[in-house]
């Protein structure tokens, strides 16, 4: 996610944070220790209230971890690629690959909110005890407030609405009851845009009635009905590719270069002629390994480009994505690994023989959309 740092890993995961973060966390404890411990425990000074939020807020960010974290464990318990787990304003966010059956799906969808509910229980049991026990009415009042926000993080994030947890879920068992997985996307992204329609409404209506709180919901509402939009267009995007094979979509021959040649010399032999942004590139046999994005040569200084090589500044092939020919089109996109987009590098024995751009896709689409004829010539 654009903005985000890496503060270090998590389950063997990169842990991310976005800028959002801090912003959050001082939202968070503004919130507990100006309007709700004065409420529920007066008396107090500036100071403990101030701690007291301060310490709130942080826990709340780390239930919010845990949450994520469940995501990632379950992921990979389920042979799942994870790329990272990111914090930001809306909660968090972990990219990872797409399960390949419907249980592994729910699993993955499922663990996030039940440990939400979990954590929101034993907050509020224990707020409750150690008042009871020892009287200490402030960290009580701390640990009801952290269990209730993740009771309510919890509940919210098991509505039936892409790409809330719940949204999952409910692709999960549609898939598992109709063993159709792209019908089930569909109707999740749109439980999701409807949802998000409608929390963005109750947001402004909430707002213009004096709640600040208002806008919050609206930009959750909004978030979700974008996304929920990206998401169904891929649904319909895999829907559309079914039976057709790679060598149908790719495009070649390919412009390619040596991965040896300086980038001053790959840019006036091969980038500056070629019409494709992301080229790639061979090795001494012949093989492919890897591929070099234009806007990266761009960023190479001129008094540098004759002494570095294209393939320093190239993303190896582990890092590509890589089909045969004769590979689905559809599994093949949906086999990419997080991070890893399109271009698709179509490779047979070892030889590199096309490329799959996402302009290729589009352009496969428009003809079927058209009736299924192949373009003339």
């Amino acid at each position: 996610m654009n903005g985000s740092v890496p503060i270090g890993r998590v389950v063997g995961v990169p842990l991310r944070m976005h800028w959002s973060v801090p912003l959050l966390v001082v939202l968070f404890a503004y919130g507990l220790g100006r309007q709700t411990l004065p409420v529920w425990t007066p008396g107090r000074s500036n100071a403990v209230y101030t701690l007291a939020s301060v310490a709130g807020a942080l826990l709340l960010m780390g239930s919010l971890l845990l949450h994520e974290t469940a995501h990632a464990a379950t992921a990979r318990r389920s042979k799942i690629s994870v790329e990272d787990v990111t914090l930001w304003a809306l909660g968090g966010l972990t990219r990872m690959g797409r399960p390949q059956t419907a249980r592994a799906a729910f699993a993955v969808a499922v663990s996030g909110p039940l440990t939400s509910l979990v954590i929101g229980g034993a907050a509020v049991g224990s707020g409750i005890g150690v008042d009871a026990l020892l009287g200490w009415a402030v960290p009580a009042a701390v640990l009801v407030w952290l269990g209730w926000a993740n009771l309510f993080l919890g509940v919210f994030n098991l509505l039936p609405a892409s790409p809330l947890d719940g949204g999952r879920v409910l692709q999960a068992l549609l898939w598992w009851r109709t063993g159709d997985r792209d019908r089930a996307d569909r109707a999740a992204s749109r439980s999701g845009q409807v949802m998000g329609v409608l929390l963005a409404a109750l947001g402004w209506v909430s707002f213009l009635r004096g709640s600040s709180g208002g806008l919050w919901l609206v930009a959750i509402g909004l978030f979700i009905t974008l996304v929920a939009g990206a998401e169904r267009q891929r649904a319909v995007l895999q829907t559309g590719l079914r039976g057709v094979r790679v060598a149908d979509a790719m495009s070649g021959p390919v412009a390619t270069g040596a991965d040896w040649l300086s980038v001053r010399r790959f840019i006036e032999e091969v980038a500056g002629v070629s019409r494709h942004s992301v080229l790639p590139l061979l090795d001494f046999d012949g093989r492919p390994s890897g591929v070099v994005h234009v806007r990266g040569l761009a960023r190479i200084p001129r008094a540098r480009r004759d002494e570095v090589r294209v393939r320093e500044v190239a993303t190896p092939l582990e890092r590509c994505a890589v089909a045969a020919p004769d590979e689905l089109l559809g599994g093949a996109l949906d086999a990419l690994r997080p991070g890893t987009g399109l271009p698709l590098l179509v490779v047979d024995a070892d030889r590199l023989v096309g490329i799959v751009t996402a302009k290729d896709v589009t352009r496969l689409m428009e003809r079927q959309a058209l009736g299924g004829g192949r373009e003339p010539g």
